[in-house]
Formats: C-alpha cells, sequence, structure tokens
C-alpha cells in the first residue's frame, strides 16, 4: 500500500474508516527547507509521543484537534481533513528567522505574542504573507483569519503555561489547522506539536532542547527530545 502524503516528517496512510487517517511518525530530520536532513533512531517514537500527550491536554482544554488516539509507538489515528495552506508562526521571544529580518537580537521577549502567516509551500520556501495575499489567494475567509488567530493565542496560552511547569520556556512555535472532512465548515487543530516545531529553552539554564540543535550541529539532539518527554510524562 503506498502512503496517501508523504512530507518530511510524517506519513498519512487510509484506514478502513474513510473520515480517520494513520499518521505515522519518520525517523527523518530536515532544516532549511529540506537543505539539511539526517535520521535519527527513535525519532519518529519521540515526537508521536510528545504530540501525543500535548494534543491529548488540548482536547481536555477544549480546543479542537484532530487527533483521535495513539496506536504505537509511531502511529496515531486522526480525523482526516483539508489542510488550510497557511503555517500560523507565534512567536513570545525574539529568535530564528524573526531575528534575521529584523536584525534583533535573540532572546527578547515581547510586549504581546507576535503572529505570523506563512504560505505552506516548500517550493516557494514557506514565503510570509499578510491577510490580504491570504484573501486574495482564497486561502481563508476573513472569519476563518480572525478564527485562526483567536484560536493561535490560546493554544500560546495553553502552551506556554504547560511547558512552564516542566521548566520550559515556548521561544516560537508553528501550527497547522484543517477542514474535517466529514464537516468542511468545522476548523481543528491538525499536524503535530513536538520539538520538530516549536523551540523550547531550558527556563534555568536557556539550553536549546528542540529542533534547533539540529540546525546548528549543537549535538544531544535527540537527548533534548528524550528529556522533553521525559518532563511532559511528569505531569500524567
Amino acid at each position: 500500500m503506498e502512503a496517501l502524503y508523504e512530507g518530511k516528517a510524517k506519513r498519512l496512510w487510509a484506514t478502513e474508516n474513510p473520515q480517520v487517517l494513520r499518521m505515522e511518525f519518520k525517523n527523518d530530520a530536515t532544516a532549511f527547507n529540506g537543505e539539511k536532513k539526517a535520521q535519527f533512531e527513535n525519532k519518529g517514537r519521540l515526537n508521536n509521543t510528545i504530540s501525543t500527550l500535548i494534543y491529548g491536554q488540548l482536547e481536555r482544554a477544549g480546543i479542537p484537534t484532530h487527533f483521535i488516539k495513539q496506536i504505537d509507538d509511531t502511529n496515531v489515528l486522526v480525523k482526516k481533513v483539508q489542510i488550510v495552506m497557511i503555517e500560523v508562526i507565534i512567536r513570545n521571544v525574539s529568535a530564528g528567522s524573526y531575528c534575521k529580518r529584523t536584525g534583533q537580537p535573540e532572546g527578547q521577549t515581547f510586549s504581546q505574542p507576535i503572529i505570523e502567516f506563512s504560505l505552506k509551500s516548500d517550493e516557494l520556501g514557506d514565503p510570509l504573507v499578510n491577510d490580504d495575499y491570504i484573501r486574495e489567494l482564497k486561502l481563508a475567509s476573513t472569519e476563518d483569519l480572525a478564527w485562526l488567530r483567536a484560536s493561535a493565542l490560546k493554544v500560546n496560552d495553553f502552551l506556554c503555561a504547560l511547558f512552564a511547569k516542566v521548566g520550559l520556556r515556548l521561544i516560537d512555535f508553528k501550527l497547522e489547522f484543517g477542514r474535517l472532512a466529514s464537516d468542511p465548515s468545522t476548523i481543528v487543530l491538525a499536524d503535530e506539536i513536538s520539538p520538530d516545531g516549536c523551540r523550547l529553552w531550558d527556563i534555568a539554564t536557556g539550553e536549546k532542547m528542540d529542533k534547533d540543535r539540529f540546525r546548528r550541529d549543537l549535538g544531544g539532539v535527540m537527548e533534548a527530545y528524550e528529556e522533553v518527554l521525559k518532563r511532559l510524562q511528569e505531569l500524567s
């Protein structure tokens, strides 16, 4: 059987239920739009387990997601969605591409979270887009954009508090949303939340506990992911 979709870090597979997909987490790591690649043993397991813990917490907090349940170390069942072709980036502290674009130093806490939208396109390098672009491209309506912003801020508030409980500072992160195949009028949080798509710094030491360890050749990538999982499991 061929995967319905294969991305840089996950595959999607059909199930007996046309409204449900199996999402498989791979051991592949990529950075800089796929220019840098590697494989790490247990990466799929770690990201799957971390994301499962977080999505379970989000569901219990009343935030609708595509998550159904984890079925093994590297696979979860998810509701089938049509992905909204916009990545939503939430920034709490200056880092990464924000610093490159603005010339600001890393580590400055913002007066309020910054929300960015980028076009979900590897070919174009996921360029930043504004509301006018999004409406013109018919990717989302004005009402959808307001909902995406409000939902992103709600997720941010929840995750900042969650990670703070385990001694981690949420610097920034990426979210993806999708329209339920069973009800296209309903948008839910999709994709994953893991150290692949979040910048996490240890509150006590400032140590980076995310994919920047791979991007910047800092080493200890899986050790950092293991530590994030260990801390989150202590909350369960």
